[in-house]
């Protein structure tokens, strides 16, 4: 989406034209939908600013610009390599707190610029013009100022908006960011908040929880309601990740939430606690849920679950998945979160065609994945080895190619730093720009296009570990298909 003429836009008045024409000059790629009180609060804004700065019928904004995944929205923008200026449009009565607020979350984005940032809101109603100062508060702002504002900045950038606002700057996990959670340097999507007001609105039923594929937000949202639920009672989290050392930064700086995680297959708790939270619940198996169960029955506790929603797999290996056991606990609420922040629509896809080869193919190319293919141990560190050099992170499931990484480790082909190839399950709640991930002769596709494991009692966990290692990648994928022509063909046909 391109900036536009505002003051070209706001000199028609009939409503299906106006949005035409706004499609034309934008290159936006459906029609907006704008509202009378809104065309008419540009048309007073366009007025007032004339009035002080002599150009303002040529001045050009990103007008009602939307991160399409997390649901922010700015009216205004006026962006180039030095400035961003942010204007925000009301037209009837709003409180001041409000204004801030907003204002406050736009500085939030918009931040991830690393640029200078101004923020206005103008009231058309009352003529008012308000500006964020920078310690947060709203002061009175005249047309002069940002006029001078304008002139300063000088010209507005015309390239694609979105070229700029990437939505995972702004996906965090407490779990790999616990400075910026416990900051709460964090807003959650539209999605998320509907699901969290559902939550609590509901802490009378005992067992509810949100599912959604890696990178849709579910470890912030439930960290964010056990900090909520926290300002009055003292919750615990059951973290069922590997992540006992970010867990332990939490548990030292909240007062009012324990953190656990299992120790020799056991949960060890020494106090009642008003609610439960369980992260990575999809990990859960049968002597867990049972304890789980148990205590909530003994404290009278209500349990929030987060799990990763796995139903590209086979229906056999999610029957014996820890989120099958979630969905069947008696009178289970499950909401589901689908606005997937950190993976994009691409690497998504191709995923999901990984897991299911019947699965429906949109794309005609997928620009960002490299398939790779070696007959030995000798080619695939090669490879490997050609791959981390151009900053590829491997992600490792030691039962796959288990010869390789003897090799490796005879070679002392690692990392002290553990940026270089790291194992599939200290990975989870981690992301990174580019992955790589290897296949070897033991996967095979089934009659129904099912990616499976030759090992029936491996099966699900050897499959299970490639679905949650390739969602690791934000930017790239690369799989080394090792001594698997059959395979091989398959990706291949994915990607082509």
């Amino acid at each position: 989406m391109k900036p536009i003429n505002i003051y070209s836009l706001t000199r028609i008045n009939d409503a299906s034209q106006l949005s035409r024409l706004e499609k034309q000059l934008s290159g936006r790629g459906g029609h907006l939908k704008i509202k009378a009180w809104e065309t008419e609060g540009l048309r007073a804004f366009c007025s007032r600013l004339a009035q002080v700065y002599e150009n303002a019928a040529s001045l050009k904004f990103y007008y009602s610009f939307t991160l399409p995944k997390l649901g922010k929205e700015f009216d205004l923008l006026r962006i180039n390599d030095e400035y961003v200026i942010n204007i925000e449009l009301k037209s009837g009565n709003v409180s001041d707190e409000a204004v801030q607020r907003q204002l406050i979350q736009n500085r939030y984005y918009i931040s991830a610029l690393n640029r200078n940032m101004v923020f206005y809101t103008y009231i058309s109603n009352t003529d008012r013009l308000v500006r964020l100062s920078n310690s947060g508060r709203l002061i009175e702002a005249d047309w002069k100022e940002l006029a001078d504002v304008i002139t300063k900045q000088g010209s507005c950038a015309d390239s694609n908006i979105e070229d700029l606002f990437k939505e995972d700057k702004y996906l965090i996990s407490p779990l790999t960011d616990p400075g910026r959670f416990l900051r709460q340097d964090y807003f959650l999507t539209s999605q998320q908040r509907d699901i969290k007001k559902q939550i609590l609105r509901h802490m009378d039923v005992t067992f509810q929880g949100f599912t959604g594929f890696p990178g849709t937000g579910k470890t912030i949202l439930l960290y964010d309601i056990a900090m909520q639920i926290s300002r009055h009672d003292r919750v615990c989290v059951f973290h069922l990740g590997p992540h006992t050392a970010e867990l332990k930064q939490l548990d030292q700086r909240l007062k009012r939430i324990d953190f656990f995680y299992l120790k020799d297959g056991q949960l060890e708790v020494p106090r009642d606690y008003s609610a439960i939270f369980v992260d990575e619940g999809h990990r859960i198996n049968e002597t867990i849920m049972k304890q789980i169960c148990d205590f909530s029955e003994k404290w009278k506790a209500p349990v929030i679950i987060s799990y990763d929603r796995e139903d590209a797999m086979h229906e056999e290996e999610l029957r014996n998945g820890g989120a099958a056991m979630i969905e069947a606990l008696p009178g289970f609420v499950r909401y589901r979160l689908t606005n997937r922040i950190r993976l994009n629509s691409e690497l998504s896809a191709f995923i999901r065609c990984v897991m299911w080869l019947g699965e429906k193919n949109h794309r005609s190319s997928y620009p960002s994945v490299l398939p790779a293919y070696s007959s030995n141990t000798e080619e695939t560190l090669l490879q490997l080895k050609s791959l981390q050099d151009e900053g590829y992170v491997f992600i490792r499931d030691d039962l796959v190619c288990p010869e390789a990484f003897k090799a490796m480790e005879d070679s002392e082909q690692t990392d002290e730093n553990n940026t270089i190839q790291i194992e599939v399950s200290e990975a989870s709640c981690k992301e990174y720009d580019n992955v790589v991930m290897l296949m070897d002769d033991s996967f095979v596709y089934d009659d129904h296009g099912y990616l499976r494991h030759k090992d029936s009692a491996a099966a699900d966990q050897r499959v299970r570990n490639l679905f949650h290692g390739l969602s690791r990648a934000k930017q790239k994928i690369a799989i080394i298909v090792v001594n698997n022509p059959e395979v091989f063909e398959a990706v291949l046909s994915i990607v082509q």
